[in-house]
């Protein structure tokens, strides 16, 4: 993000023509160490000669965050009365005039005192970018616009303040700061987050562990999301960068795709990975009634399972099932053993075999199934 070989600023100094780069500390609750994170690799930016500074800084009384922040520049705030109180906010105007190379702003996600000149604090930290200043700030996850209502339902908290899911993907980083439930409870228990009159109130609330397993997933999830879209817009085609698990059951006319469908959905379970259902079919043929209704159940069952079923049409089965697993980042594929007899085999070779030539990055599970029905051309291991 930063070129050490550029001098601190003095008068001769011009700021390139850019906008700035935003790295976002993200944390799955209060007292996860987003900011004891930002401050230390701004120590470190420090040494290699970067200008930093302290553009706002939520310290909450925590001894620790104040003495890592030590030794760092910290902006004075803006000071504003509003019904003859004296507050404070962070000073855009004065980060501006003051043109450091990186500003730290805590707490991304903050409102603003009515009256200021923006509304969010996160509109303050897009103007002071489209200056050309890099940023390091810090959010919880919970703060997400597009996670509000499921983090309400896991944590009964209705979140007020938050910010646009579009910054963290337009950040040029962001780094999840990861620390165990029990951890997290361990450092609550001590003081560490909250003082000690709200320390009950917290566990019995908001610090449950069961709610903060389900944040922590939230936060990782929500990055490696981010990471795995970068990935895949730089990745060539035909090529898989897949860091979510994703299943795709192969479904046919024969009688044991409901068992199959079954089974992906138990190994979709496991992974918690979304799940998927192809059927294949070839242009010129025509399903009897009976074949008709056994796939209306095969996608009303798919569907059951919170699935997406898929149907699609082709004379060449593998290479169809192919382009779907890639379309869809498909990273274990479900297909029943083959009905074929083994001089077709020998002569045709199998699915799975065809399979296993087009995607090279895929596990192929293949499930034993009674071969009780008259063998179709369609989506199964033929």
């Amino acid at each position: 993000m930063f070129n050490p070989s550029v001098p601190s600023l003095d008068n001769s100094y011009i700021r390139p023509a850019r906008r700035g780069k935003h790295k976002i500390f993200i944390g799955m609750a209060p007292g996860a160490g987003k900011t004891f994170r930002m401050l230390e690799e701004a120590h470190a930016l420090k040494q290699e000669g970067i200008d930093v500074v302290i553009g706002l800084l939520e310290t909450h009384g925590r001894r620790e965050t104040a003495q890592k922040a030590e030794g760092l520049e910290m902006l004075p705030r803006q000071k504003l009365i509003r019904s003859g109180l004296t507050l404070a906010e962070m000073d855009t105007d004065a980060i501006l005039a003051r043109s450091p190379q990186l500003v730290l702003v805590d707490e991304l996600a903050h409102t603003n005192i009515p009256g200021s000149p923006r509304a969010k604090r996160y509109e303050d930290v897009e103007v002071i970018l489209a200056a050309g200043l890099d940023v390091y700030s810090t959010v919880n996850i919970q703060h997400l616009e597009s996670l509000n209502d499921l983090v309400a339902r896991i944590t009964g908290v209705v979140v007020r303040e938050r910010i646009p899911d579009r910054l963290l993907e337009e950040a040029a980083e962001v780094v999840v700061v990861d620390v165990t439930p029990e951890t997290l409870q361990e450092r609550l228990l001590e003081g560490k987050i909250y003082a000690p009159q709200k320390i009950q109130q917290a566990l019995s609330n908001f610090f449950q562990r069961r709610n903060l397993i389900a944040l922590r997933e939230l936060a990782l999830r929500e990055v490696a999301d981010n990471v795995e879209e970068d990935a895949l817009a730089c990745t060539p085609a035909g090529q898989f960068c897949n860091i979510h698990e994703r299943v795709l059951v192969c479904v046919s006319t024969y009688p044991n795709s409901l068992q199959l469908l079954r089974r992906g959905a138990r190994i979709s379970g496991y992974m918690n990975a979304p799940l998927y259902a192809v059927f294949v079919e070839e242009p010129d043929r025509f399903l009897t009634k009976e074949e008709s209704l056994h796939l209306e159940t095969c996608e009303k069952l798919c569907k059951e399972f919170g699935g997406t079923f898929i149907r699609c049409n082709s004379y060449d089965v593998a290479q169809a099932i192919a382009e779907v697993a890639q379309q869809q980042h498909i990273t274990q594929i479900v297909i029943g053993e083959s009905q074929r007899s083994r001089w077709k085999l020998i002569l045709k070779g199998s699915l799975t075999q065809k399979l296993v030539r087009l995607l090279k990055n895929v596990d192929i599970h293949i499930m034993a199934t009674e071969k009780t029905a008259t063998p179709i051309n369609l989506a199964t291991e033929e």
